[in-house]
């Protein structure tokens, strides 16, 4: 059971820099310090007698070995004669572990890590016990190595996509408790079937006790704001582009409902955006009305996605996601879902049917080119872009039968929407009696990667094209505690908005 809780988002700032062991800059006052002091008790010599033999204060010598005072040449040249050392002795690396243990700890509590997360700050004595020394440098040092593991490189987005692919497959992409806190939060509203009305979002939303704004100036990477010190939720004043204002907005109220606390990892981040997609598309698409359309009308044999996208007003992508929830958890059917770029590049897949999707070496579908032979693909060429297109493709892993559409996005570029099932299930759907038909022989490489023959015998001496990298799946994503935010920006947004009501 999940529980309501308000969570106070506090963000970290990831900098795989961020470790000050890698410093070495000679006359850092604190290691010159602990230097200073290592030769002179190598040398059994106390501070008042280096005082009188070098003319300079003892009370300036003790705050030159506790780094609290940079030293001057023309000092550092007078100690080096009364230790019969040279300069690079005096700026040389300290040969104790307790020296090194001490400019360490320093190091990492000044450090650009430390200060952002507002960590407190000890005095570094003689008196402080070398166990006590070790487990504060051992602390820093793991919280260092830690912020540097969160930084989402291209290997982590992959590999934490091919993990979350995997959970979702495990469990027939259906969650049933977040289906359980939808249908509670519905019933409180009293929602009974039909499309979620702007009227109830807006009974949902006070009922959680937040207020809607609108802002004209919302940070460019966010889609909205959520105020938790004053409960306020931001959303553009203009359109949300590509993105449904409703759904938007409950995948806001989703991660307050579902106690998301900040993310820790990529992986994190991206099981939090799940959460919150279904969490939404379960209050959009109520799971009983949902599952009672579905099984009448399959038992109809007339399954059309764009029939449950009509029935509950939601977009033909959702609708798809939506299906891929409930598909084989109450109609016995087992499904693929794709999202794809004219390019060919899938952005987003699903699947439980024993489809054989493209893979990188870590198992990450994302980026990854799909036949040119699929449903998904041979959409892009077909003349009637209004209705679905449906197909057979004979497979090396079985005959499944797909169904797919074109939308262009406010960014340019189009993208299809793609469910498939196995050949048995295609006959609960309206277009299973499609004589469209295709065969890829995918991964093979003759099947679609290579040109003919005769193609690569003209140009393939001749030719040299300029690949189009898909930087936002292959580039290190941003850090910060939600991956591509600016917490600048946001921050500045709120403190600019918290004095002013403008309630929608």
């Amino acid at each position: 059971m999940l529980n309501f809780r308000i969570v106070k988002f506090v963000p970290y700032n990831i900098n795989p820099h961020n470790d000050p062991t890698a410093s070495t800059e000679a006359f850092d006052p604190f290691s010159l310090g602990r230097r200073l002091r290592h030769l002179r008790k190598a040398r059994n010599l106390t501070l008042a007698q280096v005082a009188e033999q070098t003319g300079v204060a003892a009370s300036q010598l003790s705050l030159l070995e506790n780094g609290k005072r940079e030293a001057k040449v023309s000092t550092l040249q007078k100690i080096a004669r009364v230790y019969s050392a040279s300069l690079d002795d005096l700026t040389a690396p300290v040969p104790s572990r307790r020296a090194q243990l001490e400019i360490e700890l320093d190091r990492y509590m000044n450090s650009p890590l430390a200060r952002s997360k507002d960590l407190p700050t000890v005095r570094i004595s003689p008196r402080m016990p070398m166990d006590v020394l070790g487990a504060l440098v051992a602390l820093h040092r793991e919280l260092a190595h830690d912020a540097a593991d969160r930084v989402a490189t291209p290997e982590e987005a992959r590999r934490a996509n091919a993990q979350l692919r995997d959970e979702m497959r495990a469990r027939d992409n259906y969650f049933e408790d977040l289906e359980v806190e939808a249908g509670k939060l519905l019933t409180r509203v009293r929602h009974v079937s039909g499309p979620l009305s702007q009227q109830l979002i807006g009974k949902i939303t006070e009922h959680l006790g937040f207020t809607l704004h609108q802002a004209g100036d919302l940070p460019h990477s966010t889609r909205s704001v959520t105020d938790l010190r004053n409960m306020r939720i931001y959303l553009p004043a203009t359109g949300m582009g590509d993105h449904d204002p409703k759904s938007v907005l409950l995948q806001a109220l989703g991660h307050h409902i579902l106690g998301h606390t900040p993310p820790t990892s990529y992986g994190d981040f991206l099981r939090q955006r799940i959460e919150t997609n279904y969490f939404a598309a379960a209050l959009l698409m109520p799971e009983g009305p949902t599952v009672a359309f579905l099984q009448e009308a399959k038992g109809r044999r007339e399954l059309a996605i764009e029939d449950l996208r009509d029935a509950f007003a939601v977009s033909y992508e959702a609708a798809s996601h939506r299906f891929t929830n409930v598909a084989t958890k109450h109609l016995g059917i087992q499904v693929h879902f794709q999202r794809v770029h004219e390019s060919g590049t899938i952005y987003k897949a699903y699947e439980n049917d024993g489809i054989s999707f493209p893979k990188d070496n870590l198992g990450a579908i994302e980026g990854q080119p799909v036949c040119r032979y699929w449903t998904s693909r041979q959409v892009f060429d077909v003349d009637d872009m209004f209705n679905a297109f449906d197909q057979y493709t004979d497979t090396p892993s079985g005959t499944y039968w797909c169904t797919a559409r074109v939308d262009r996005t406010s960014e340019g570029g189009a993208f299809s929407t793609s469910i498939g099932v196995r050949l048995k299930d295609s006959k609960w759907f309206r277009g299973g009696t499609t004589k469209q038909h295709s065969v890829s022989k995918c991964p093979d490489e003759t099947c679609c990667r290579q040109a003919s023959p005769e193609l690569m015998q003209r140009w393939s001496a001749f030719s040299w094209p300029s690949a189009r990298t898909h930087a936002h799946l292959l580039a290190a994503l941003p850090p910060g505690t939600f991956p591509g935010v600016d917490d600048e920006q946001v921050y500045r947004f709120l403190d600019s908005r918290s004095e002013m009501p403008g309630v929608l």
